[in-house]
């Protein structure tokens, strides 16, 4: 996955790819112009876009408790200008002609009487909806609740467009589950695929999150991951993702993920 405003295109498309997704920060400008001109480039460079994936201003990955707190639809001071945003969001993404919208929303609540239960869901049926209208999916992507958690909140959703972004190292970051067994819970929803590698929370820390790692260094087992993929029948697109604080390394990172794939494939 590459960012908006941030990554170099030219880069991206020299490592071979020839599809993927594209990240939109909070503060990005969503005009006709941008979007044409992303749309242009995308032509001339034989680029399939598959998902447009949105951030949010003022959310924060420190620690489990502070995602919680910051991260999507649940903080209820931002929910309904996240929400509009996310609907320019998707708008953005019909113009470039993507099939689907993805972002994190958020730490679902467990319990269905808990009130930011029925607002993320009725929120999240609304953007469907919306999605629903321009031809797009919604994609919700996984780590920060357990896989039946999200189970559960999808079936009360009830939408046939809400989909899945598949992340395995979320799942070992967030401590939320196995990777390869949630991924078989969520199969009959999972759309797209974060290849992504990481290591859990320290032991005894279970308010921290674990630290990302290169594809393949990390505990989400990529081998066995990759068979899990094929065992479900997933013929959709593998999406490397990897965030670092220096850029040199982390398209060092890509590169490696992009070689391992192809040698894999």
């Amino acid at each position: 996955m590459f960012w908006a405003e941030r990554d170099d295109f030219g880069l991206v498309r020299s490592l071979g790819l020839h599809f993927g997704q594209l990240g939109i920060p909070g503060g990005m400008s969503l005009t006709p112009d941008a979007a044409n001109q992303w749309k242009a480039s995308f032509a001339e460079t034989g680029f399939t876009l598959v998902t447009v994936f949105a951030a949010f201003e003022g959310e924060s990955y420190a620690d489990i408790p502070t995602v919680c707190a910051t991260v999507g639809f649940v903080p209820p001071a931002t929910r309904h200008a996240r929400e509009q945003r996310f609907i320019e969001v998707s708008d953005f993404a019909a113009r470039l002609g993507a099939p689907t919208v993805a972002c994190h929303i958020g730490c679902v609540p467990e319990d269905h009487s808990d009130p930011d239960f029925a607002a993320m869901r009725d929120l999240v049926r609304r953007v469907c909806d919306h999605a629903a209208r321009l031809g797009q999916a919604f994609a919700l992507e996984t780590g920060q609740e357990r896989p039946e958690v999200l189970v559960d909140f999808i079936r009360a959703v009830d939408r046939p467009n809400l989909r899945v972004n598949f992340d395995p190292a979320n799942m070992v970051l967030y401590g939320s589950g196995d990777p390869v067994e949630a991924l078989r819970l969520l199969a009959p929803w999972v759309i797209s695929v974060h290849m992504k590698d990481g290591d859990p929370p320290p032991a005894g820390k279970p308010e921290a999150l674990g630290v990302e790692r290169p594809l393949g260094r990390g505990a989400v087992s990529i081998e066995r991951f990759l068979a899990a993929l094929k065992g479900i029948g997933f013929t959709g697109p593998l999406n490397v993702e990897r965030e670092a604080e220096d850029q040199a390394e982390r398209w060092r990172d890509i590169a490696s993920a992009v070689q391992q794939l192809t040698r894999r494939n």
